[in-house]
């Protein structure tokens, strides 16, 4: 008996804490992502426009790319060609028009006061420069003022101004030293003006329970049980503002530890600057979903509302945002 009252309580002592609320700026947030997670950083700031107020991409695409379709996303969205072509900006416009008129997410008119900043790699094989490109036009038919970076010889990665593998590669943990900083240069183009980063971090990296905000099942969405945030010191009594980073493919926790929570530039730059950074985290699925690689889903393996409010990794990620808005 004493055996298993010690496994219940490890057990219970091991699971994550809950994500506590902060008294973020629910009015002021935006995200990024690079490769799956630079798709949805473009799901989640359009279907949520009227309070997300930029977006930051790494080798991501237009809102709505795939349709529905995974050979859509592979091949026409990823790496288009004469026999799978791009879709068409304009059709994607009219699905994401659709969708807000229908209150599936908010009106596509708050992209045009947004900030957006884009990236695209040299070496990146993964994701051809011109899907960016095509995001690019995706938003300038929306107004939205934007920069686009695609003049670094960077492989498909994070790119980092000094941490992670060598700049032109493609290989796990997709983090790549490139003598330029992503993370930074994305933050200062969608915050305005920043203070320097720390040079020496004095905030905290907390785990926290992903399950109460997927119904109290996180993997039936490819979701990890624990999720992660960096929370600045000054953010511990006063209000902050949230920024949301979305990891790759094969990028997640579960896939190489926290190399992308402690090494792809942000916290440096949200401890000086009162920004809490929102780690949400995936998890490859092999049985009923299909996500050997642990994506975000932007081409509709939970379901087809995935870009939409009611899209299961959509709404969980919301409602950590809101639960960090309390």
């Amino acid at each position: 008996m004493r055996a298993i009252l010690l496994v219940l309580y490890l057990g219970v002592a091991a699971a994550a804490d809950r994500l506590p609320g902060l008294s973020v700026d629910p009015a002021g947030v935006t995200v990024s992502g690079v490769s799956s997670g630079g798709y949805m950083a473009v799901q989640m700031h359009v279907a949520h426009s009227s309070r997300v107020k930029g977006a930051g991409v790494l080798a991501g695409g237009p809102y709505y790319c795939a349709q529905g379709g995974l050979w859509t996303a592979y091949y026409n969205c990823m790496t288009p060609s004469a026999w799978t072509p791009l879709p068409s900006v304009d059709v994607l416009k009219s699905h994401a028009d659709l969708f807000a008129g229908n209150g599936r997410i908010d009106a596509t008119s708050h992209l045009a006061a947004a900030r957006v900043w884009l990236f695209s790699g040299t070496r990146d094989h993964t994701v051809d420069p011109a899907v960016v490109e095509a995001l690019g036009r995706f938003y300038a038919l929306y107004k939205a003022p934007l920069v686009i970076v695609k003049d670094k010889p960077a492989g498909h990665a994070m790119v980092t101004e000094d941490s992670g593998s060598d700049c032109g590669v493609t290989r796990a943990p997709y983090i790549n030293d490139c003598d330029y900083d992503a993370a930074g240069e994305l933050l200062k183009h969608l915050l305005g003006n920043l203070s320097p980063p720390a040079a020496k971090l004095a905030g905290h990296i907390v785990s926290f329970d992903q399950k109460e905000f997927a119904d109290g099942d996180a993997r039936a969405i490819s979701m990890a049980d624990t999720g992660y945030a960096y929370v600045p010191a000054a953010c511990t009594g006063a209000k902050c503002r949230l920024h949301v980073a979305f990891h790759g493919c094969r990028q997640s926790a579960q896939a190489v530890g926290e190399r992308f929570i402690r090494e792809a530039g942000y916290n440096r730059w949200a401890d000086t600057n009162r920004l809490i950074v929102l780690y949400p985290q995936t998890i490859a699925r092999y049985w009923l979903l299909w996500n050997p690689r642990g994506c975000w889903d932007w081409w509709g393996y939970t379901d087809q509302n995935y870009a939409t409010k009611t899209g299961p990794q959509l709404a969980a990620v919301w409602r950590m945002i809101e639960r960090l808005a309390e």
